[in-house]
């Protein structure tokens, strides 16, 4: 658990969702001790749709899921906190398609039913190697509450 302010409103209790399920680990992206890369594993078939920025400036995380929202399937969700990978060219794009595969590859799915999405540091591109050990950690977590998803995904 994170410390809370103390004028902060409690965690709703949130139920299990069938078909869902969400996993925690510590990519290592900053030199904070508390995970954060969420991995969130949908049931086969799971549909999808997305609400996209319009910016043209915007994420490989962002463009990557726009085309594969048009699809309307969809398989995993992997958030990372602390680097938001935007502007980071192809640098950023090739650590995308990292995640992407190996979560495909786990799933037996193809790349374009796993949606990335970022947040923190802009500018900098996702460490490639700190992602890959991430991601294989939470491919075998243990599954998670909601609240620890919240703590994860959160940057500030």
């Amino acid at each position: 658990m994170i410390d809370r302010s103390p004028l902060a409103r409690p965690f709703p209790a949130l139920p299990d969702i069938a078909g869902v399920t969400p996993r925690v680990a510590r990519a290592r992206y900053k030199e904070w001790d508390r995970c954060d890369l969420t991995y969130v594993e949908l049931a086969e078939g799971t549909a999808v749709a997305g609400v996209f920025t319009r910016n043209v400036c915007c994420s490989t995380e962002v463009e990557l899921g726009r085309d594969s929202a048009a699809l309307g399937k969809a398989r995993a969700l992997v958030v990372n906190a602390g680097n938001s990978n935007a502007f980071t060219g192809f640098r950023g794009r090739e650590a995308v398609d990292q995640i992407r595969d190996q979560v495909a590859a786990h799933l037996g799915c193809s790349a374009s039913d796993v949606f990335v999405s970022s947040t923190g540091v802009i500018g900098v591109p996702l460490p490639r190697d700190k992602a890959r050990e991430g991601v294989a950690a939470a491919l075998t977590a243990a599954p998670c509450s909601w609240e620890q998803v919240a703590e994860t995904i959160g940057t500030t």
